[in-house]
């Protein structure tokens, strides 16, 4: 494990995609990829857990979800991500004596009962199921990685910015925070927002010979009358669904189906950003307000850069992936939304 803003050389396990072939993370002096394999730094694994606690942490401070933060001792001020860790203890009974079986979710939505906590995570697929030391659990750190870069909220960490532009990313993080950023809740149907819901529109086309509505806002019959609002089928009234409050409450969605409309992967633990009706991961999300660099995965603030089949560069940044010459005005091959100059792509 390792923190600290830069990675370090041979540090991180052996890249997932090169199955052995690549022995360590060996950092690329601006692109956020291993020199060696040219990998994504989140396939190395290089961020431990109290480094993805203290990114969260930042994301969420200074917002109105702060609440999920806490300061850090010692910490001068820094504020860390209250992550809601589930331990579950079962009895396994077999023979004279008893024994017991102890499953520990990396992650859990925070405010639920056990059972209620329990119910939404056999509503998620279990491959995704963040339980420690399975691939679950890896899967939501990469998730984590890929999805909330810390690059996209600190410019501490971005090589890209121009005298003058980190003003702007300041500014850029601000607003997101003030009029995007999310994180989703849990609870039953009709019951988000502890039950103080708005109205619905739904609710103006019930035959009024239904059963009445229960203080919560839930019908008393329940079934069927409340539907996921990306796949639209019923939402069950004893299972969970999640809730967005910027969204307002009449919306809901099924576990599963808590999504980026741009990816379609699951929001990692409900971090989502509201735009144009829909909820966004971090990263599509500041993709649809400002271009991506495609050589140093950085958000651009200058009006000044490189365009080709829909992908964007740094000016600075618009160069050969294998030997960095300069492509301004130069013949180049675009491979897999790498550059490369005319030499290097007739060598490979």
């Amino acid at each position: 494990q390792m923190s600290g803003s830069q990675p370090q050389v041979g540090r991180g396990v052996p890249c997932l995609r090169c199955r052995g072939l690549c022995t360590g993370f060996e950092p690329h002096s601006w692109r956020k990829i291993c020199k060696s394999c040219k990998c994504s730094q989140e396939e190395h694994s290089l961020s431990s857990e109290l480094d993805d606690d203290r990114k969260i942490g930042r994301l969420l401070s200074d917002s109105k979800y702060s609440t999920l933060t806490a300061r850090l001792k010692g910490g001068d001020g820094v504020r860390i991500y209250k992550r809601n860790r589930m331990i579950v203890t079962n009895p396994n009974i077999s023979g004279k004596d008893p024994t017991f079986d102890t499953v520990t979710y990396e992650w859990a939505p925070p405010g639920l009962t056990q059972k209620l906590a329990m119910q939404y995570m056999e509503l998620v697929p279990r491959e995704l199921q963040p339980v420690a030391g399975t691939e679950g659990a890896q899967h939501r750190r990469r998730r984590l990685a890929r999805q909330l870069p810390l690059h996209d909220q600190d410019p501490a960490q971005c090589r890209g910015l121009a005298d003058g532009e980190h003003q702007l990313m300041e500014e850029f993080v601000r607003k997101y925070k003030a009029e995007a950023l999310g994180v989703g809740e849990v609870a039953l149907p009709g019951q988000g927002g502890g039950g103080k819901e708005e109205e619905k529109p739904q609710d103006k086309s019930i035959d009024p010979g239904r059963d009445p509505e229960s203080p919560n806002g839930a019908l008393e019959s329940a079934a069927g009358h409340y539907r996921c609002d990306k796949c639209q089928q019923p939402l069950p009234g004893d299972c969970p669904v999640v809730y967005a409050d910027r969204a307002g409450y009449s919306r809901q969605w099924h576990p599963g189906c808590f999504v980026c409309c741009r990816c379609a992967e699951p929001l990692v633990d409900l971090i989502y950003f509201w735009k144009s009706g829909a909820a966004w991961c971090g990263r599509h999300y500041c993709e649809s307000l400002r271009p991506r660099c495609a050589a140093c995965d950085e958000i651009i603030f200058s009006e000044d850069y490189q365009q080709v089949e829909g992908l964007a560069w740094h000016n600075k940044h618009f160069a050969c992936l294998e030997c960095e010459t300069l492509l301004m005005g130069k013949p180049f091959a675009l491979a897999k939304a790498s550059l490369l100059c005319t030499t290097c792509s007739q060598s490979r």
